[in-house]
């Protein structure tokens, strides 16, 4: 790989870390409300463990079997290794000083305290003694280390405490090492009563406070918390004759016991009780992360959901029905009347619920076929309707992805209760994860057999709907009907992909479709047409694509990508890449919709997508990528596009050094596109029902 090609590309996981720093810098804003800004410290951290247990675990993987490929930004694993470890130790340390300097006493301004067993008064200590001796420490097991007791194979990510002992008895000499589990299954964070706001102590702390007497006859010289995390990467041979679903289950229990890649301890933890824990895991010093603040920062959470205390977090904006649904008619009369797109959460969630309900229980539908990635769980009205529909006679067809990466055990058990309904459950299509968001419903009408389709950028799943900006698809286009019936046979038999009218799919055709209309633009830019591409992403990885893209931009095509997270393509470059801007939006709703504009010549095409640019949607997972044909919400869509792009409060900008700096308004207006494009839904719902007299009102309980 030539020194010119490289320096085209950041690497995957650096910006992947440097979008993680963008999450970190929410909880440091001032500006945010603080339970909101406490939220985000605690994705900060989330996010980092999955970091670690899918893509620091691939890099160690490489490096124990001595692959010393490098990737396209030119640096080969151990490289890689020593940049991710440095990055990240930056980032936790920040993340900690956050905690401690900020947050808590922030916190602390509000009556909200985070209290250390010391600080308890006299009431709270006898609470939390009674607590403890009912509740905790009946569970807890202290597990001796020493030449004949190894350190057992520890829970993945669970709290542990390391204990260094001093034997009391007169005669024994040597000090001993002991390590103790922090309950899991107990709340992390304690309610303490006779408070005048609110006053939670950890249940870390509790247990570390009475460790005493689970250790007679030795004197407790020092106690640090630590948390192992583990390769939590499947790897499936899918060609044998296991069971796909017990193969799943077995790979499942291995995560338990797959390789330590990171053992997180306390910032205080002495010399001597460090490297006691790194011989005792079998485990080098590079793998260990100092941390300042708690270890598992999720128990926060509960102090983020807790009720009464709205004016700490973002005004509420309640998902809207949209007007055309707001009337005395069917839903299916509605479909077959116009297309409709859907924004969530802007949108309700709860047409794409009725559509399913409304299906399962018209005697004139016959079939439903549909695709499941991640469901809410088993109070999911989607999987109620399909079970209900099942449950009635009808031809009901699911693709479940068991692989929805750690969501494959819930994934298991609701797909089991759908077969028990009477529904046919796919577990995938070999080799590849079914990633596609489309669901068929085949009814009988006056005419004959109608298909109805919804197609999505986002997962099934109400809950997520709520949080995830998505796009939604409602059609009873003829060819899209067909197209997606030919989908479905593709995906379900032995059917050879057919021609598709409007659907494009992965990985048969995606990536080449995606080159085409970016070549496209690049021909008519030369030949002096109007063009312009933009492009709404959450990863931007393919090289293939990224060079198309450069190639565009050297022909005069501006391109404006809106990249959540990795972004692999460097903007700015002279002569390559001048033509294109990057920008990053985060704020309080995780921007997830994928969505494609080309101006071509005048003639513009928009498309959305349930995949991302990335090798791994376009060649290991089946995807879909649609059109919106309807030219009033073609014009709807590249009106979002272009507010994403003028967000002046919460979008960040990519620099040609792969640093991203702030978009500031200057003298222009403050522009926040998650307000903006609330209040302009909330408008456009005033003005239609300005017009017409329906019934209006936002949805509470979605």
């Amino acid at each position: 790989m030539s020194q010119r090609r490289q320096s085209l590309f950041f690497n995957r996981e650096l910006s992947w870390l440097e979008f993680n720093a963008r999450v970190l810098e929410e909880a440091q804003d001032a500006g945010n409300p603080i339970l909101e800004r406490l939220r985000f410290y605690c994705i900060f951290n989330s996010n980092l463990d999955e970091f670690f247990m899918v893509r620091v675990a691939s890099v160690f993987r490489q490096i124990r079997e001595a692959d010393p490929k490098p990737d396209p930004s030119g640096m080969t694993p151990d490289q890689l290794l020593e940049k991710i470890l440095a990055k990240v130790r930056t980032l936790v340390d920040a993340s900690g000083r956050l905690y401690e300097e900020k947050l808590l006493p922030a916190l602390a301004k509000q009556k909200i305290q985070i209290l250390a067993p010391a600080q308890l008064g006299e009431n709270q200590r006898r609470y939390v003694d009674e607590y403890s001796e009912r509740e905790i420490q009946p569970i807890l097991t202290p597990l001796a280390i020493d030449q004949s007791h190894t350190i057992p194979r520890l829970t993945a990510l669970a709290t542990y405490l390391a204990v260094l002992l001093e034997p009391q008895k007169e005669g024994e000499t040597g000090r001993r090492l002991a390590v103790v589990q922090v309950p899991s299954l107990l709340p992390g964070l304690i309610r303490l009563p006779e408070a005048s706001g609110v006053e939670v102590c950890w249940l870390a702390d509790v247990v570390r406070s009475r460790l005493d007497a689970l250790f007679a006859g030795y004197r407790v010289l020092e106690v640090s918390a630590f948390r192992v995390t583990r390769d939590s990467e499947l790897e499936l041979d899918d060609e044998g004759q296991e069971s796909y679903v017990r193969m799943l289950e077995t790979e499942l229990k291995k995560r338990q016991k797959a390789n330590p890649i990171r053992v997180e301890c306390e910032a205080t933890i002495s010399e001597e009780l460090r490297k006691s824990l790194v011989e005792g895991l079998g485990v080098s010093q590079t793998a260990l992360i100092s941390v300042r603040g708690p270890l598992d920062p999720k128990p926060l959470l509960t102090l983020v959901e807790m009720p009464g205390f709205d004016k700490l977090r973002y005004t509420p904006q309640p998902p809207l029905m949209p007007a055309v649904f707001d009337q005395e008619r069917g839903i299916f009369d509605i479909i077959r009347e116009q297309d409709i797109l859907l924004h969530h959460p802007y949108d309700s969630f709860d047409p794409v619920v009725e559509f399913l309900e409304t299906a399962a229980d018209d005697p004139d539908v016959l079939a439903i076929k549909q695709t499941l990635y991640r469901a809410s769980g088993k109070s999911s009205s989607v999987l109620g309707a399909l079970t209900r529909a099942a449950g009635k006679g009808k031809q009901v067809t699911v693709l479940v992805e068991l692989m929805a990466r750690f969501d494959e055990e819930r994934n298991i058990n609701w797909a089991r209760d759908l077969e028990d309904a009477g529904a046919h459950v796919l577990y995938g299509v070999s080799g590849l994860k079914v990633h596609a968001k489309i669901i068929l419903v085949v009814r009988r009408e006056a005419g004959g057999i109608r298909r109805y389709v919804h197609l999505g950028t986002g997962n099934y799943n109400e809950r997520t709907a709520r949080v995830y900006t998505d796009l939604g698809l409602l059609t009873a286009d003829p060819e899209i009907g067909r197209d997606a019936s030919g989908f479905f046979n593709t995906i379900t038999g032995y059917s050879e992909p057919p021609a598709f009218t409007h659907l494009v799919m992965a990985p048969i055709g995606m990536r080449d479709r995606i080159i085409s209309l970016i070549r496209r633009e690049a021909d008519r830019a030369r030949s002096g047409q109007p063009v312009g591409i933009l492009a709404k992403v959450n990863s931007l990885v393919d090289t293939k694509i990224i060079e198309e893209l450069y190639a565009a931009s050297s022909a005069g095509v501006p391109i404006r990508l809106n990249v959540r997270g990795i972004c692999c393509l460097r903007p700015g470059v002279q002569e390559v890449s001048e033509n294109i801007q990057v920008v990053s939006v985060v704020d309080r709703y995780l921007e997830h919709s994928r969505v494609f504009v080309f101006r071509n010549g005048g003639s513009t095409e928009v498309y959305a997508s349930s995949a991302d640019w990335m090798p791994r949607n376009l060649d290991r997972r089946v995807e879909l990528m649609f059109p919106i044909l309807r030219p009033e919400l073609r014009d709807s869509v590249i009106e979002m596009l272009e507010e994403q792009f003028a967000d002046n409060q919460k979008a960040r900008r990519l620099k040609a050094d792969g640093s991203y700096e702030r978009v500031t308004p200057g003298k222009a207006e403050p522009v926040r596109v998650q307000e903006s494009l609330y209040r302009r839904a909330v408008a456009e719902a005033e003005r239609v029902r300005s017009v017409t007299p329906v019934r209006f009102s936002p949805i509470e309980g979605n």
